[in-house]
């Protein structure tokens, strides 16, 4: 998987959101390059884990629309008679 690059402005409310967390729920203040770095910690270490968590919800979705998509075309079928 490659690796993850948020666009700036994305970036910057995650860094922020961050600063605020520790802020909040730690009673720490930590700097925007402090927060950056933990935030792409974060994303490298867990990212691969939720992609591939969604690919597995993917999965499962395309596979129940399948079903039903096939459930669908044995029911437009026309019945066939027999000849006399």
């Amino acid at each position: 998987m490659m690796g993850l690059k948020l666009p700036k402005e994305q970036k910057e409310r995650l860094v922020a959101s961050v600063q605020q967390y520790f802020e909040l729920e730690r009673s720490e203040e930590i700097g925007s390059i402090a927060a950056e770095q933990l935030l792409d910690f974060m994303i490298k270490e867990i990212g691969p884990h939720l992609y591939n968590h969604a690919i597995q919800d993917a999965r499962k979705t395309v596979i129940e629309r399948m079903q039903s998509l096939e459930d669908e075309l044995y029911a437009l079928e026309k019945p066939l008679t027999a000849k006399r």
